[in-house]
């Protein structure tokens, strides 16, 4: 009876994973529906890449991200694909502890996904964003949102104390900035911010596909 008893709580477990693995695997096709036809390519290709790569995450990053799949969260507002760190990942609105294991969040307060301000994007330093240990000044970043993508080249990146709110700001170009903790590998609460600013390539890109100026 108890042998019985175990194997179908294996069962229920093994049922409970591969049912949170599939909702992961297919989150960003289900946006992708929710947006069409304007929809890009990237995001029918993400939806399709599987888990992420965790082979700079750190443990409880790693089981963060798979205890968040566990529970719900909203359909993400377009994916931020870096080509050069063969990173994409959805990014979901605001930066609370599930939306940041989950994925990477759009900052309150920024520009929204496709205008023409100066968008912020945060995401955890033992996660999504380490592979940013490795970006590099000219480097391609790309936004995916419900219009079109938006073409962005890193032209800043820089240190700063976590108080340096002026980094989110408007800039000279619509921009991108990503924002994690630093140092990366540091253990404790990590004291600084570093930041990458990244210039829109195109302004006529926003134009054309209808977003505000």
């Amino acid at each position: 009876m108890l042998m019985c008893c175990g194997l179908l709580l294996i069962l229920v477990y093994v049922g409970s994973r591969a049912q949170t693995a599939i909702y992961s695997h297919f989150s960003l096709q289900s946006w992708s529906a929710s947006r069409l036809p304007a929809i890009t390519a990237a995001a029918k290709d993400h939806a399709h890449s599987g888990p992420p790569d965790f082979s700079l995450w750190s443990e409880k990053r790693i089981k963060a991200f798979r205890a968040s799949l566990l529970l719900k969260v909203p359909l993400p507002l377009g994916v931020l694909e870096i080509p050069s760190l063969h990173l994409q990942v959805p990014v979901l609105k605001g930066t609370d502890d599930l939306t940041l294991d989950r994925a990477v969040g759009h900052i309150e307060g920024t520009a929204s996904l496709g205008e023409s301000g100066n968008i912020g994007i945060a995401g955890h330093r033992d996660g999504f964003f380490r592979v940013l240990k490795d970006i590099h000044l000219g480097d391609k970043i790309d936004v995916h949102w419900q219009r079109g993508t938006s073409h962005y080249r890193v032209e800043a990146i820089e240190i700063v104390p976590p108080d340096r709110v002026s980094v989110l700001g408007a800039r000279s170009k619509p921009s991108v900035t990503l924002v994690t903790c630093y140092p990366f590998y540091f253990v404790g609460s990590a004291p600084m911010r570093y930041i990458v600013h990244a210039a829109l390539a195109d302004a006529n890109e926003l134009v054309s596909a209808g977003s505000p100026r």
